[in-house]
């Protein structure tokens, strides 16, 4: 499988971005899918994460009510909303694919990663 991310890029504080990850090979309907995003200088660290169907979505505290989380299993894609951006949302951001139908927080729990694509807030 695999990832290819788009999206990214530089806006103001208060600004919206939409993140798209489209995959190649293996099943993607049967993959749950997560985001990711290395501040810099920082660790990695999780964003959002979808199960296979679309049913279920979770995000981490800071982008409840900021980002969403959406699959297009026709397209094989999964897109990340971001809105309200903050200039503490700058980072590389990487989506992530497991061989479950359900997400997970961890990193460790993924089995195919696309390339980051950065996004840069200004305040």
């Amino acid at each position: 499988v695999q990832l290819q991310a788009s999206g990214g890029g530089s806006v103001e504080a208060g600004g919206s971005l939409t993140l798209s990850c489209v995959a190649s090979g293996g099943t993607f309907s049967s993959y749950a899918l997560a985001w990711f995003r290395q501040p810099p200088g920082k660790e990695r660290e999780f964003v959002a994460n979808i199960n296979a169907d679309g049913g279920s979505t979770y995000h981490q505290k800071s982008a409840l009510g900021r980002f969403t989380t959406s699959r297009d299993n026709a397209k094989n894609t999964v897109i990340l909303q971001l809105n309200r951006l903050k200039p503490e949302d700058t980072a590389d951001y990487y989506c992530a694919a497991r061989n479950r139908g359900f997400g997970s927080a961890l990193m460790s729990n993924y089995d195919y990663w696309g390339q980051g694509t950065q996004v840069t807030v200004s305040s």
